[in-house]
């Protein structure tokens, strides 16, 4: 459904737990949901929501990565300590 605004309402869903969905809407500029429709028409997705989980797995995954590049920069510039046993926390 089209708005007088030109924005789409998309209604996604997002796995929250194995079993459970979370039911999420958002409001997109329709030029992005014609994107979205036709990367779903091309059928590497089966649904919009499918395209929208897939960026969101992509997004942590790129956080992820940089977490892990900053922990390795950490340990290069020595400022992380390598311990034998948990004595040696306290």
């Amino acid at each position: 459904m089209t708005s007088n605004l030109g924005y789409v309402i998309l209604c996604i869903t997002i796995n929250q737990f194995k079993h459970m969905r979370n039911i999420v809407s958002i409001s997109l500029p329709k030029e992005l949901d014609e994107q979205i429709e036709k990367e779903v028409k091309t059928g590497r997705f089966a649904s919009k929501s499918e395209f929208v989980r897939c960026l969101i797995r992509l997004w942590q995954e790129e956080k992820l990565a940089k977490e892990i590049a900053e922990a390795e920069r950490d340990i290069a510039a020595g400022r992380i300590r390598e311990i034998k046993s948990l004595k040696e926390l306290r």
